[in-house]
């Protein structure tokens, strides 16, 4: 494996990574809150995870990973915009899902 492939691979393990630890993150704020709950680092780490597989899906010409990635970028982002404008965020955690 080249070295220029090797890097790609590794972006795309590391956005893997990124966009999975979220739903740690979700599954941990929810138990300390004894409530489901969608905390602000979830929507940071979606658009970084959702950002890195998105170049690695480009580099691998893939349509559907890159048109889905492209699309919850767009979400992820939305939902940041809401957040931040309305102050619906406390102490780093989203409303509360009921």
């Amino acid at each position: 494996m080249s070295a220029d492939v090797a890097s790609w691979v590794v972006l795309g393990f590391f956005g893997q990574a990124l966009f999975s630890a979220r739903f740690l993150v979700q599954w941990l704020s929810s138990e300390r809150h004894r409530a489901s709950v969608v905390p602000l680092a979830f929507w940071y780490l979606s658009i970084l995870g959702g950002g890195c597989l998105l170049a690695y899906a480009i580099w691998r010409r893939d349509p559907v990973i890159t048109v889905g990635q492209a699309f919850g970028l767009i979400v992820y982002s939305r939902n940041l915009i809401l957040i931040h404008r309305d102050g619906t965020h406390r102490s780093g955690e989203a409303v509360a899902s009921r």
